[in-house]
């Protein structure tokens, strides 16, 4: 597992744009393409053979009448921390910052490259699934797109967890583990106020959480690197003499 929490610490060289390009294409799109095919099959199979799965309905109303002015304010953050415009600006921060400290810009487009890729399948699934949202009173006003998978869960899901993929850098063993369980509990807690606020089913959040997931652990893999060949030893990265187009 270490190889995967330290893939680019261990291996810290510069690729080339060949090399980029060409992990990108096998090593995003090909896997993005086949969560695309999962993500509408599931919706699909929601909305079809199972019809809408009318006991999450029951689950819908069971959190509006756990509302409270307190848990509407809570939400109203919690929800906004999942916005479009705000991970923008985050991902961009978080970029910026992970720039400056490693000098490493193929490391530091990592949270950008989970969201773009998580925000590109949730917009072209939810459009081809055109789920209803739930039958209850919605606090916030609907996008246009559909309810299915929720977009909010599966961004915050992105973006949050490839920061805690970059949190196992952190040295400091209490920090480290404060930091992961942050970054994690962040979008569970964005998924929960969605179906609070009554955007979004059950399913719906569930599902963006399995697209945002996929998608960090896609964007951590995107480029190949070699994990260092001892324990004390400088990292090697193993380049093949040519690529084939």
């Amino acid at each position: 597992m270490n190889a995967f929490w330290h893939r680019y610490e261990t291996d810290s060289t510069r690729p080339d744009g060949r090399d980029v390009r060409h992990d990108l294409a096998r090593r995003v799109l090909v896997p993005a393409a086949v969560l695309w095919c999962v993500v509408v099959g599931l919706g699909l199979l929601v909305t079809g053979p199972l019809g809408g799965l009318p006991a999450e309905a029951g689950v819908s109303t069971w959190f509006v009448e756990q509302r409270t002015p307190a848990l509407d304010a809570v939400t109203t953050v919690l929800s906004a921390i999942g916005q479009t415009e705000f991970l923008i600006g985050a991902c961009l921060l978080a970029i910026a910052l992970t720039w400056w400290r490693t000098r490493q810009w193929w490391y530091a487009v990592v949270p950008g490259l989970a969201v773009a890729v998580q925000a590109v399948i949730f917009l072209t699934s939810a459009l081809v699934v055109g789920r209803e949202r739930p039958e209850v009173e919605q606090l916030d006003h609907a996008p246009p797109t559909s309810s299915f998978p929720s977009g909010h869960t599966g961004a915050a899901t992105a973006f949050y967890l490839t920061l805690a993929f970059q949190a196992q850098r952190v040295r400091h063993p209490v920090a480290r583990w404060a930091l992961t369980l942050l970054c994690v509990l962040v979008p569970v807690a964005v998924g929960v106020a969605r179906a609070y606020r009554g955007m979004h089913s059950l399913s719906d959040v569930v599902v963006g959480a399995l697209n945002g997931a996929t998608c960090a652990v896609i964007a951590w893999n995107y480029l190949r690197r070699t994990p260092a060949t001892g324990a004390d030893g400088p990292a090697v990265r193993e380049r093949a003499p040519a690529r084939l187009p």
